[in-house]
């Protein structure tokens, strides 16, 4: 294979524009698979409402890709924190430690966000890297609750982060009001250290209890936002892939009518563009064993790659691809403290309209030809 190197010329912005994407990987996106079985003993139940019928239950609490790395943030923290109980400073992790068996709940009760982080300098050059970008169509009431359904998953869901989790596209100013809470694997908020560093962004644990505060808070102004097609849809994700896993995600729906809260249809138009995959069409051995392994282990297994640092040609670092993320109009959801499953499928149908609605008025715009569709599974 001939690799493609980067010019040696390339202005020192897109440099900075592709360190903070390195850095966002670094953060962020590996998972270390021997430390979720924690959360079985700790009798967390993660977001199984997101779950459709047939998936494998054999661990439900890992919904994130694999992405295969030696060394992460996460890991550099808790190590740091054990290097420091070992060493003469050990009393600040002693104190640290207390402070973290005082807090533990704070990630399940709507966590703790802090805007000086949210507006770093980086998430604006994290924004320009592809570019990202955020579409209001409608405003949006500030005294309601809102479930933001996030689609595609794409296989890192960067259109997510960069919109809801810094202020790099400008969310607080495009939604006054509103405080957007994207839900994350519980595990990461066990963490030392980079559990407030993740909840300084607006990262909540994605455990029931969690969704349950933020859309039943009195006075509004929650927005809980959900990739609901969970990491398995992240095994289609692909350039030109359309294809969503909806029509078994109820979940979701059975907890908006519960509390009242606004359902949100959010389509990201070129979040499926920023990787290729290796070929692995149903059927197929491939597909077979990561869906075999997915059951096994409970983690998706996309095989992705895009470019690298200093070249074109392989690498973990996303294309530069635009992403356009569009907030579509909110649906109106009656409080049903008991919906039987009649309301919950009624509800869930007005949603996946909604969501093609959304889709079909603004593809053109982005790209997309008039053939192109949604494909629900």
């Amino acid at each position: 294979m001939k690799i493609e190197f980067a010019p040696l010329n390339i202005p020192l912005q897109r440099r900075l524009q592709t360190a903070a994407v390195l850095q966002w990987i670094f953060s962020f996106l590996a998972l270390d698979l021997q430390n979720s079985e924690d959360l079985q003993k700790k009798g967390c139940k993660c977001f199984q409402l997101l779950l459709e019928p047939g998936y494998c239950r054999m661990n439900p609490w890992r919904r994130s890709p694999l992405v295969f790395s030696t060394v992460n943030q996460d890991q550099c923290c808790l190590a740091g924190f054990v290097l420091l109980a070992l060493s003469d400073w050990w009393l600040l992790a002693l104190l640290y430690a207390g402070w973290l068996w005082l807090d533990w709940d704070t990630p399940t009760s709507g966590g703790r966000r802090s805007g000086w982080i949210r507006s770093w300098t980086v998430w604006e050059y994290f924004r320009d890297y592809f570019p990202l970008r955020l579409i209001k169509t409608v405003d949006l009431d500030p005294k309601k609750n809102y479930i933001f359904g996030f689609h595609p998953h794409g296989v890192l869901v960067a259109g997510a982060f960069g919109n809801f989790c810094t202020e790099a596209t400008g969310f607080s100013r495009l939604f006054p009001g509103l405080t957007p809470h994207l839900l994350m694997l519980p595990f990461w908020f066990r963490v030392p250290l980079f559990r407030d560093y993740i909840m300084s962004g607006g990262l909540v644990s994605s455990c029931k209890s969690s969704l349950s505060y933020l859309v039943s808070r009195p006075g509004g102004g929650n927005v809980a936002v959900i990739a609901v097609g969970g990491a398995p849809e992240s095994l289609d994700a692909r350039p030109g892939a359309l294809t969503l896993q909806v029509r078994n995600r109820k979940g979701f729906i059975k907890l908006a009518l519960k509390h009242g809260a606004q359902l949100v249809p959010v389509f990201s138009f070129g979040e499926n563009e920023l990787f290729d995959q290796m070929e692995n069409p149903t059927g197929s051995p491939l597909r077979r064993l990561q869906n075999r392994l997915q059951c096994i282990m409970g983690v998706a297994l996309p095989l992705f790659h895009a470019r690298g640092v200093f070249q074109y040609s392989f690498g973990l670092i996303p294309y530069r691809k635009s992403i356009h993320t569009v907030v579509g109009k909110p649906i109106s959801v009656i409080q049903t403290p008991s919906p039987s499953r009649d309301d919950i499928e009624s509800l869930h149908k007005v949603y996946m309209q909604s969501l093609i609605d959304l889709f079909e008025q603004h593809k053109h715009t982005y790209g997309l030809d008039e053939h192109q569709h949604l494909t629900f599974i």
